[in-house]
């Protein structure tokens, strides 16, 4: 099958997506693309902007049996555009993030056109999948509370359109080595995730300034994408942690990002907002313990409703954080932080790898194009 696949915003988690799986793929791609820059401008754009570089292909005889593009992509402006051999073709939208719940410090802030692209973009589909049953379910719940504001034709079965074409494929991550042994030392806690308020970087320091106060022993780092501005909280504990320091700020290499994954024991996320975890099961297949608030998508990746993973969460306060580290701190000086065999949670984290993932995606892609 031959896919035409459309990413406005060609970086970070959508171009690591459609790199995985397009590598590992029995079918044909071809990737139309833009620099992850400005993205606003991308959701803007791209549509025209596609539409017009397809002229060229489609003069020199170039045709495909599908289309595949992210959430960036005004799918249904596309459409209009595009060449009539294209513009008929089966459309399967992949959401990484939405325009409806993506957190914004003050909600005057949001621009609602971005979330009617996403809405018209989903509606012009022929399948939307979502990186989670979470992400899901908080999108189409925002939804219905974003039409009801309408003064009048609000269209309130897009939210039933919608959700009867949905389906839930995470996102792959590549390969990771699991640590075989471990360095003697305290524990090693590691922190990764963008340096912005939704991923609660105050909680997380908060907790860790308690058991520092107590007297317990750990090394840190703290890794993840910084931008021109990064919450205050950063500088205040570079500087108050300090002696405990392994690693701090954006690691430059991939290969430097997973030697901080195989260096650490624990694993801690006090995020707000997450609508996948990437870095959670990326953490575990290198061997790292994770400690994750019960909330968001965290329950659903460690299927915490058909296996034992209960001791993998706490309840998000700042003080149930402070006495997990304690008590893991504990188990780490024993050599037992493992009590079980970590192998089980490890299997766990094995379908979301490329190598088993692709496969999956093709054969969903196959029904989509078969069914229209």
């Amino acid at each position: 099958m031959k896919i035409l696949a459309l990413e406005p915003y060609y970086g970070g988690s959508h171009k690591a997506f459609i790199d995985g799986w397009s590598n590992l793929s029995k079918h044909s791609w071809t990737l139309l693309e833009l620099a992850p820059y400005k993205w606003k401008w991308r959701m803007r754009h791209s549509a025209i902007t596609f539409a017009n570089q397809l002229s060229q292909y489609v003069t020199k005889g170039k045709k495909w049996d599908l289309i595949f593009c992210s959430d960036m992509l005004n799918l249904a402006e596309f459409l209009g555009l595009a060449p009539k051999t294209i513009k008929n073709l089966p459309a399967i939208v992949y959401f990484h993030e939405n325009q409806l719940t993506y957190p914004v410090q003050l909600e005057s802030e949001r621009d609602y056109q971005f979330a009617m692209t996403n809405i018209t973009t989903a509606l012009a589909a022929k399948s939307v999948w979502f990186n989670s049953a979470f992400h899901r379910d908080s999108f189409l719940n925002a939804l219905t509370v974003f039409l009801a504001k309408m003064p009048d034709h609000q269209p309130t079965d897009a939210v039933k359109k919608i959700k009867n074409k949905s389906l839930i494929y995470p996102p792959g991550v590549n390969d990771i080595s699991k640590r075989q042994s471990r360095k003697p030392g305290p524990m090693r806690i590691l922190w990764a995730a963008r340096w912005e308020h939704d991923k609660n970087p105050e909680d997380f320091f908060e907790a860790l300034k308690i058991i520092k106060i107590k007297g317990t022993n750990f090394r840190l780092s703290v890794i993840g994408e910084q931008f021109r501005e990064t919450p205050d909280i950063f500088a205040w504990a570079k500087s108050y942690f300090t002696e405990h320091i392994d690693r701090w700020g954006y690691q430059p290499t991939r290969d430097e990002y997973e030697q901080a994954l195989t260096e650490t024991d624990i694993f801690v996320s006090t995020a707000n907002h997450e609508f996948f975890g990437i870095s959670v099961v990326e953490a575990v297949l290198a061997g790292a313990y994770p400690v994750l608030p019960k909330r968001l998508a965290y329950p659903e990746i460690l299927k915490l409703e058909q296996d034992s993973t209960e001791k993998f969460f706490y309840d998000g306060s700042v003080t149930a954080l402070a006495d997990k580290l304690t008590q893991l701190a504990k188990h780490v000086e024993k050599n037992c932080l493992w009590n079980d065999n970590s192998d089980h949670l490890t299997e766990l984290m094995q379908q979301y790898k490329w190598n088993n993932l692709a496969a999956v995606l093709d054969q969903a892609i196959e029904k989509i194009k078969n069914s229209s």
